[in-house]
């Protein structure tokens, strides 16, 4: 419960939520609101090691009664980190003035030629918003360091209004030169629900009060609260409470290794929390520290570990460290000497507890085993990918400060990008931007217009989904389906033992969750050749819009002993990284013959991928489908239940489903009115799904040569409109084809 007295209601600090990066608010408790007498929207005051004044807001229902949800601006101005206690007070409004002038002093990066945006996202984002002087403020779209409040008029808290003159002093200057013309007035904003600011921090050993620091805060990462929480534990207690260890009689954590997917937060992670605490950050990319000079590199990473012990408490952040840190071998001198380098130098850290060391790679299992026990390494903690409420909180931080359409849903997006990492949904808001500025009306005047009031709609994030991929997936997604099973004739057995066996799991979870039912693993789809398996495994990738991987059974077969399974391994493990997700495997028959004829290579095959599929249980999001032609020739060690345990036979279409075969390909096409579909399915009796489609295709080719060969192209195209198929198109493609035996 939050401690209410005489100076006010004491509670912790947490992060703000996404939105609310950069707005100024305080999201407190009911409990707490109720305490301080105030309403949404009041003035408080939050007393750290320093004041600073904000906008209190409720808080979430969910939210503990004794915490306070601000951001790494007012973090920074109150001189509070996450988790410490500060004392929350109420503002007489009556003490708060309407500024007329507020003088903001940019960064050191700042250019002459962002003055005039500067100037308007400053006036549009800072409307009713408390400041005071020496406070930090960073304004989304302009890099991520923060302006400084120089000057207000009248002096003390002010609030920003309508008539407020906002002005950019000197550019690039951190002293008192303000520009002739550097000023706009707030009556250009917008309300203070349409503000959006990315956050920093400006708490570190080498900044000084007058020079925030710059860098992404704990408000700029979404999707991962709980690995956040993790490297915190390990990282603030040692550098914040030392002495509690001493008195716990225990060495405190030196090491932390962040593995994962590439573009997950690995690098993010490391930079907010170096921003987030009072230390020293050193960063070094590993292959910088490489030379081709004997002893040079070992004496590049001494260095930095001097230069950290020096400046202690020091955070020394290793990226891509599995370049440094391979496993060591007979062959790799160089490689060998270095990571016999870093041992040395983890071990014999003297300012224990004060020089942390964070490791980041997508290589995990590539770095020397000797790195990866407790005193080095204390602690990995995997960042993987996000889920839908993770995706929807990164996309909530990529979009904070662009101005969306009504009509878009961060929800639904989310929905829409199973696999995608956080650099992939970066991307995507990127490119839906990019989709907006290609939109921009053509008219000089219309286009002006435009580029003072953006706008960035659903149909710009369509286009954007459409140009870009989950990057876990890339290597292995050979199509992305469009196809869905209104596609697909018939097959309507086939289609719902599918939708069982891959869709009611992810729509369904808590019915199979309450009857304590697991669902389906492998299904296999089985039948003559030309039936429609591999069409309905693509519709069904289609009609749950889940990630497809599709694997030829025949490209996993390599010569070399273990390239094989190693194949399957990959191919499984991408899969797991952007689950839910279907495996694809076509002519499974292919390198999963019985074992016992002899060939050693499918034999290895399908050893491992009897264990892959075992191992399937502890992800219910993925499902292997595999498609063939010659089930007899299956290892019967992969059909036994648990493994390719639903098997759909997708046999030759009867009368009924040749119709809808038909209809699906014939839709579209300018057929003459003699044709008629029922009539002509029951004359193709023996035509399989394939076979269909290839008459009613060379039928329609016939048409076309007709009128091809009859006029020049100029006049063929222009009688496009007067193409008909007719039956006797039909009789003649019937001639020429036969249907599959």
């Amino acid at each position: 419960m939050s401690q209410a007295d005489s100076d006010g209601v004491s509670l912790t600090v947490r992060a703000a939520e996404k939105r609310d990066a950069g707005r100024g608010v305080a999201r407190i408790p009911e409990l707490a609101r109720r305490q301080l007498g105030v309403l949404s929207g009041d003035t408080v005051v939050i007393d750290g090691e320093k004041a600073t004044v904000a906008k209190m807001w409720p808080a979430d229902s969910a939210v503990p009664e004794n915490v306070i949800q601000i951001d790494g601006d007012t973090r920074a101005n109150a001189g509070a980190h996450v988790g410490d206690t500060v004392t929350v007070r109420t503002k007489d409004t009556s003490t708060i003035a309407e500024a007329r002038r507020v003088t903001l002093v940019p960064p050191p990066t700042f250019t002459a030629n962002q003055q005039q945006i500067a100037e308007r996202k400053a006036a549009k984002t800072l409307r009713n918003r408390p400041v005071r002087a020496g406070e930090q403020i960073r304004l989304e779209g302009l890099g991520q360091e923060p302006f400084k409040v120089t000057d207000t008029d009248p002096d003390g808290d002010v609030r920003i209004t309508s008539t407020t003159t906002i002005r950019i002093a000197g550019t690039g200057s951190r002293g008192g030169r303000k520009s002739e013309t550097g000023s706009a007035s707030a009556n250009q904003s917008s309300s203070d629900t349409d503000s959006g600011t990315t956050t920093s921090d400006s708490r570190s050993s080498t900044t000084t009060e007058t020079e925030p620091a710059s860098g992404v805060t704990y408000e700029d990462i979404g999707g991962l609260d709980e690995e956040l929480e993790l490297v915190r534990e390990m990282i603030e207690l040692p550098l914040s409470e030392p002495e509690l260890f001493q008195r716990l009689g225990v060495e405190p954590p030196s090491g932390v290794l962040l593995y994962g997917p590439p573009g997950t937060g690995k690098t993010l992670i490391a930079r907010a929390v170096a921003n987030e605490v009072d230390a020293h950050f050193e960063t070094i990319s590993g292959p910088e520290i490489m030379s081709k000079y004997k002893g040079e590199s070992e004496e590049r990473l001494r260095e930095v570990f001097e230069t950290a012990e020096e400046n202690a408490p020091t955070i020394v952040f290793f990226d891509e460290i599995d370049s440094i840190a391979g496993a060591r071998n007979d062959e790799g001198d160089a490689e060998n000497r270095i990571v016999g380098q870093l041992l040395t130098l983890m071990d014999g850290l003297d300012a224990r507890g004060e020089v942390i060391v964070i490791g980041a790679t997508n290589r995990v299992d590539s770095i020397d085993p000797a790195l990866r026990r407790g005193g080095r390494f204390d602690r990995e903690i995997q960042i993987g990918v996000p889920d839908v409420d993770g995706r929807t909180e990164i996309l909530e931080v990529h979009t904070r400060g662009m101005p969306l359409a009504d009509d878009v849903s961060t929800e639904k997006i989310a929905r829409r990008t199973h696999g995608f990492v956080g650099a992939d949904l970066d991307a995507v808001a990127s490119e839906a931007a990019m989709a907006a500025i290609r939109d921009r009306p053509t008219d000089a005047d219309e286009r002006d217009e435009w580029n003072r009031d953006p706008t960035v709609t659903k149909r710009h994030f369509d286009s954007a989904l459409a140009s870009v991929e989950p990057s876990a997936m890339r290597e292995y997604v050979a199509e992305s389906p469009n196809t869905d099973f209104d596609a697909v004739g018939g097959l309507e057995d086939a289609k719902q033992i599918l939708r069982e066996s891959v869709e009611w799991p992810l729509t369904y979870d808590r019915l199979f969750e309450e009857t304590n039912t697991e669902p389906p693993s492998g299904v296999l789809l089985h039948g003559p050749p030309g039936t429609g398996k591999t069409l309905l495994a693509r519709a069904l990738a289609g009609e749950t819009d889940v990630n497809f991987v599709r694997v030829d059974g025949p490209e996993i077969i390599d010569r070399y002993v273990g390239e094989s399974e190693k194949a399957i391994r990959e191919v499984f493990e991408r899969a797991r990284q952007a689950a839910p997700s279907i495996v694809f495997f076509d002519e499974i028959d292919a390198i999963t013959s019985a074992r016992g004829d002899g060939n050693e290579v499918t034999e290895r095959v399908v050893s491992q991928l009897l264990t892959e599929l075992d191992g399937m249980r502890e992800n219910p999001n993925l499902v292997v489908l595999a498609a063939t032609n010659r089930k007899d020739q299956i290892d019967p060690a992969l059909l036994r239940p648990g493994r390719l345990d639903t098997h759909v036979l997708v046999p030759e279409p009867g009368q009924a489903a040749r119709e809808k075969i038909l209809e699906v390909h014939t839709r579209g096409k300018p057929l003459a009115d003699e044709i008629d579909i029922e009539e002509l399915a029951s004359e193709l009796e023996g035509y399989t799904g394939a076979d269909l489609e290839a008459l009613v295709r060379t039928a329609s080719m016939k048409a076309i040569r007709e009128v091809a060969d009859q006029y020049d192209p100029e006049t063929a195209n222009e009688k496009a409109g007067e193409v008909v198929v007719e039956r006797r198109h039909l009789e003649a493609a019937r001639e020429n084809g036969k249907p599959t035996q």
